[in-house]
């Protein structure tokens, strides 16, 4: 499929977030870990959520489908080998740990999902095989056992990583003893993802200094739990609103999970302002050049600094971003250059400290000098979060864009074309 987006519209109005891609995916998950029903609400029906529900389903899981709402039951666990997948992303590893809490063995297929480089896949397999796990790594899948159950332990991540932090909880809620994750990751997402599993009766003691503490319980019963917004989506509506000159009003958009992004914002020239319903974007004053170093929360995200380079392009001077979570996450400049930016890469890391990337060869820093007017041109979508680079700077740019690959698009954003409509974007879906 593929969109047309004509440019050069100020997009004006409200939209409504649905609930976040990074939670609900792994509280479908969750629910794997008991035998009664779950309902999740603020539920989002896009790509990613339906591929984690083909996952849910060969295991054992029964889904029903509301408004925005999904009852996922799973009495019994009928097939711990789940590897005939139409679609794959990156969150099969993290069934592992119910599979093995519930049946005492698993294997799921190797990680899918974004195109934007390897993941740390052995923080998740050496922190499994702490807790007791015996893991096997072929070409296809991985294979776990734990004939006597999962034990608690003590778990150090060199990296802060959200996926292992999230695959350590899932894992340790049910086994014996206390486990302790040094250098968590502590996103919305995982809090949230947190908050559900007590709910369900899940003993999880939030420390300081990014230490999680969860004590295991025999049983966990089911929820209802309503997920968070998602804060990609708000960023990207936002970055839409300031780029295009426009107004637009992001409901249920949380200040609490923006403070980063909004201090850039602002410090660039772009206005927000905090209402009930959520925040209100716009376009403040010209656009000016700042120095970003993406990090763990509550830092600049990773999943931000895409849309936000595109609002770089129509910046006054020099702006530097410093990526130091995924080592190959610029390919999406090469568009943005076809399109008029003057973007430069480079492996060095720039403006801010040294990163674990510091002289390894990665292009894993960019220089992006504005304002520079964007024409049309025709695109393939590299990834999720590029894809809305595609999507914005059409949007301001001179001229017919199509775009296509957009079903990677559709795996994190729900309707993106309908509600953009209800913005004024005049774009259309090509099927």
């Amino acid at each position: 499929m593929k969109f047309t987006i004509n440019g050069g519209k100020k997009l004006q109005g409200e939209v409504q977030l649905t609930g976040a891609k990074n939670a609900a995916t792994k509280m479908m998950i969750a629910s794997l870990l008991t035998e009664e029903p779950c309902i999740l609400k603020n539920f989002p029906q896009i790509g990613d959520t339906e591929i984690v529900a083909e996952l849910c389903q060969l295991i054992g899981a029964q889904l029903e489908y509301g408004d925005h709402e999904l009852k996922i039951h799973t009495p019994v666990i009928k097939q711990t080998e789940v590897m005939s997948l139409s679609r794959r992303n990156r969150i099969p590893i993290l069934a592992i740990g119910p599979l093995l809490a519930r049946a005492g063995e698993a294997e799921v297929p190797i990680l899918g999902g974004d195109k934007i480089g390897p993941r740390p896949v052995n923080l998740h397999v050496n922190a499994l095989k702490a807790l007791g796990a015996e893991i096997t790594v072929t070409k296809d899948s991985y294979k776990a056992v734990a004939k006597d159950g999962l034990k608690g332990a003590s778990i150090d991540l060199q990296f802060p990583s959200v996926g292992a932090t999230e695959n350590i909880i899932l894992a340790a809620v049910l086994a014996k003893g206390e486990t302790t994750v040094n250098n968590a990751a502590i996103e919305p997402e995982v809090i949230d993802l947190i908050k559900m599993l007590q709910n369900m009766g899940a003993v999880i003691d939030l420390g300081a200094n990014r230490t999680i503490k969860i004590t295991g319980v025999e049983k966990l019963k089911g929820v209802t739990h309503s997920i968070i917004s998602d804060r990609n989506e708000a960023v990207s509506f936002a970055c839409l609103a300031v780029a295009t000159d426009g107004d637009i009003l992001v409901k249920d958009a949380r200040q609490n999970d923006l403070l980063t992004f909004l201090d850039a914002l602002k410090k660039i020239g772009g206005g927000y302002e905090i209402v009930d319903e959520g925040i209100r974007f716009y376009k403040e004053k010209e656009l000016s050049s700042i120095e970003i170093e993406t990090g763990s929360h509550p830092k600049f995200m990773t999943d931000w600094q895409q849309p936000f380079t595109v609002l770089l392009t129509q910046a006054q001077g020099n702006s530097i971003i410093h990526e130091t979570i995924y080592e190959d996450r610029f390919g999406y400049t090469n568009d943005l250059n076809q399109m008029g930016a003057d973007i430069k890469t480079s492996s060095e890391c720039l403006g801010g400290l040294d990163c674990r990337f510091n002289s390894k060869g990665f292009s894993h820093s960019i220089t992006v000098h504005g304002p520079t007017p964007l024409k049309a041109i025709n695109t393939q979508v590299r990834d999720l979060r590029s894809g809305m680079v595609n999507i914005i700077s059409a949007l301001i740019a001179e001229g017919t864009s199509l775009i296509s690959g957009i079903e990677e698009i559709d795996r994190g954003y729900e309707k993106i074309d309908e509600r953009l409509q209800g913005l004024g974007a005049e774009i259309n879906r090509l099927r």
